[in-house]
């Protein structure tokens, strides 16, 4: 599936694409021109708020809090709107994460995408199982390492 902004459809980036676009890994470009396609048209990709704390985590883990707000400041720049969390957002997420073999915070991105009726851009193999309930735009299958 393409990602371009052709589509009105939105897209949810969960955060295998997130920090394979600020480490430069394999399918980094395909990120990159999702962005600035979103910029050109005055649109933004979307990343949930509990991604959000994914991402700031695993970059605290791996280079210190400092390098995870730097990521969190880069993040402020580019076309994403951070999307809140509300109940019924967590349950659905809940109700992902019971039925599927995902993280919690993928759960997240699933129901986040849902709730936009967006397509999720992954590397991620777990969203495999979740073919069937969202549009995916795959990157390739790296785990990204900062």
């Amino acid at each position: 599936m393409s990602a371009n902004v052709r589509s009105t459809r939105p897209v949810v980036l969960d955060s295998f694409a997130v920090l394979c676009f600020f480490e430069k890994q394999p399918g980094w470009e395909q990120v990159r021109a999702l962005l600035r396609e979103l910029s050109s048209a005055r649109r933004r990709a979307i990343v949930s708020l509990i991604n959000l704390g994914e991402i700031y985590y695993i970059v605290a883990q791996r280079q210190g809090p400092a390098a995870a707000r730097l990521v969190v400041e880069h993040l402020a720049r580019l076309p994403i709107e951070i999307a809140p969390v509300d109940r019924p957002l967590t349950l659905r997420a809940a109700e992902f994460k019971s039925t599927l073999p995902v993280s919690y915070a993928d759960a997240f991105c699933l129901a986040t995408a849902e709730a936009r009726r967006a397509r999720v851009m992954t590397g991620d193999p777990e969203f495999r199982s979740a073919e069937a309930l969202v549009d995916i735009v795959w990157l390739p299958q790296r785990r990204p390492r900062l």
